[in-house]
């Protein structure tokens, strides 16, 4: 038997958090997870009677963006993740300890709970000169990810890095950076992409493994569906200006003022699958596109390749779900066009008929 650590609820109350307040933190995981209020009885259950989860942490060719995103998140509280439901035994960026200390963390956890512990790996792994152009602990970064995931149950991506190679991957890529899922294929991988990811997605998707002892429901690439399942161009505030044919054309223009589609000046939210929309940044305050700049893509695979940020996608097909730019106005002013015909027609024949019934009744009288 392995090493058994706290559960969830009992470091909370150690903490001196309340019963009133770890129920609320139940609550708000069960909304950021999309799931029924009832869902909260479970969470709550499998806070109390669970062990919290081994997690190692580790950090190849990135930014950091993805773990200084997650230590914002609002819902759930992060410190309550790392402090609580996690138990973050290793991450070169959070923990206190480095060098031998760090790596002596490491392989206690891959020891004490193997086969029970979930690697996450921030950033990718350069393969060209044998991995020499990332080197953590003094070997290439691709050895460490290697041996740290040959004993994980799952392994998370955080970030575009690890999931779809991001930047370091884009062209010409003379690294060879590599997304995660093409180095380790042994094991199940949970991508979480997106430039950083949203912090409430990260502790989430976490949050929800801990609680339902499995991995949620991913996509065709890889993503949880209930971040990833839509585009944000779906749920996006501007979409009913997309409908209407009412874009922004130019950079500060007069439509820009108005709030409104910034499809023509590049957003790419039509073909971008993300929670950006709905679940937001800072807490929900807000997110690129409400900020006046057109979505990216960066959840998406080689979004870097996929030509100009600013350069409009083209011959997006089915309206008004999706309609070229170019047509979307054009239709739906013809649409109410034909409509206020055909509205004049039938209001001709009704009042045709009206008049001729008039006329029968005279002719009987």
């Amino acid at each position: 038997m392995g090493k058994q650590v706290e559960t969830f609820y009992e470091v909370m109350r150690r903490q001196g958090i309340t019963r009133r307040s770890f129920l609320k933190f139940c609550s708000l995981t069960a909304s950021a997870l999309a799931l029924g209020p009832e869902f909260a009885g479970r969470i709550a259950h499998a806070m109390e009677t669970k062990p919290r989860m081994p997690v190692l942490w580790i950090h190849g060719l990135e930014c950091t963006c993805c773990s200084e995103s997650f230590i914002r998140s609002g819902h759930p509280l992060a410190k309550d993740v790392v402090l609580s439901m996690l138990s973050l035994d290793y991450d070169d960026t959070l923990m206190v300890a480095s060098g031998h200390q760090a790596e002596a963390a490491m392989e206690k956890v891959m020891h004490d709970y193997k086969g029970r512990y979930v690697l996450a790996v921030e950033g990718n792994p350069p393969l060209n000169g044998d991995g020499m152009y990332c080197i953590v602990g003094g070997k290439p970064f691709v050895e460490q990810l290697r041996h740290t995931a040959k004993d994980a149950a799952a392994i998370i991506a955080w970030g575009s890095c690890a999931s779809n190679g991001c930047v370091q991957a884009a062209k010409p890529n003379p690294t060879q950076a590599t997304p995660v899922h093409k180095v380790i294929t042994d094991k199940p991988v949970i991508k979480v992409p997106g430039c950083p990811p949203i912090a409430e997605v990260m502790t989430a998707v976490v949050a929800y493994i801990l609680t339902f002892d499995k991995l949620p429901d991913l996509d065709s690439q890889g993503r949880p569906k209930m971040f990833y399942g839509q585009r944000i161009h779906d749920k996006c505030y501007r979409r009913p200006h997309f409908d209407a044919g009412q874009y922004v054309e130019h950079w500060d223009d007069e439509n820009a003022r108005k709030g409104y589609c910034l499809y023509k000046v590049g957003c790419k939210g039509p073909t971008t699958y993300n929670a950006c929309s709905t679940v937001r940044w800072n807490g929900g305050v807000s997110f690129p596109i409400q900020s006046g700049h057109g979505c990216i893509g960066c959840s998406e695979d080689g979004f870097w390749d996929n030509g100009s940020f600013y350069d409009r996608v083209t011959d997006i097909g089915g309206f008004p779900v999706e309609a070229n730019a170019d047509t979307v106005g054009l239709a739906a002013a013809g649409t109410v066009g034909a409509a206020v015909a055909v509205h004049g027609l039938m209001s001709f024949r009704q009042k045709l008929g009206d008049k001729n019934k008039a006329d029968q009744q005279k002719l009987g009288e």
